[in-house]
């Protein structure tokens, strides 16, 4: 790495004391997607993924942009690649939209509910227990629990699905993991598990339930 441990955790002091309170409107944003995600249909689909584009829009030029290419020149590419995830999801699931999700349960479900919850509550607990205080913390917002948190929506995402949002996030799921080895971040293990558990889901198609979509069941009664 071109830069030190105190430099990468200075990174996201300077980041955190410059935005906050800001950090609360991305908990909140991730908060909503989760009651879009209980209450289903096709608004709540559009709504999920237009959360989900900002989220990767603002670390692209919040995060990697303004703060993280004062360390490291590469942060310039993982920007270009943050945005281009984000406009994917904008366009898969706001514009078109290809993009929906439906609550499911069995294994599928719990390991999609339980990435959604590690992002948000247990990956801060983690981190606060192995001595990582505010403000250099990796907060929500940031890459690696923001890329956790969006691969546990994409668990729930329903077939026909459009593989190429799961790209980006799961690129970062492998990179990032090398901070919880050399910057000593255990709660960034939590990336190689969503990473796989995102592999799967984009392999796989939902074992049943899914939502059938509105156009599909009005052209169903038109036939």
């Amino acid at each position: 790495m071109p830069f030190t441990t105190d430099q990468f955790f200075g990174v996201f002091a300077r980041y955190n004391l410059a935005v906050w309170p800001f950090q609360l409107v991305l908990f909140g944003a991730a908060l909503a997607a989760i009651v879009l995600l209980l209450r289903g249909g096709a608004s709540s689909d559009r709504a999920i993924s237009g959360i989900v584009a900002f989220l990767w829009a603002w670390m692209a030029i919040g995060y990697h942009f303004v703060f993280f290419t004062a360390i490291n020149p590469l942060a310039w590419v993982f920007g270009a690649f943050f945005l281009a995830a984000a406009v994917g999801f904008a366009w898969a699931g706001v514009v078109k939209p290809h993009l929906r999700f439906v609550i499911e349960g069995g294994l599928r479900g719990w390991a999609g509910g339980a990435l959604l919850l590690y992002s948000l509550v247990f990956y801060p607990l983690v981190g606060h227990a192995f001595g990582h205080r505010w403000p250099e913390v990796p907060t929500f917002g940031l890459p690696c629990p923001t890329t956790i948190f969006t691969l546990g929506l994409l668990v729930f995402a329903a077939p026909p699905l459009p593989r190429s949002v799961f790209m980006v996030p799961l690129l970062w799921s492998a990179l990032g993991t090398s901070a919880a080895f050399q910057f000593h971040i255990p709660q960034d293990l939590g990336l190689p598990v969503a990473g796989l558990i995102g592999l799967v889901a984009m392999t796989q198609r939902p074992s049943g339930g899914a939502r059938v979509p509105a156009d599909v069941r009005v052209e169903g009664r038109r036939e």
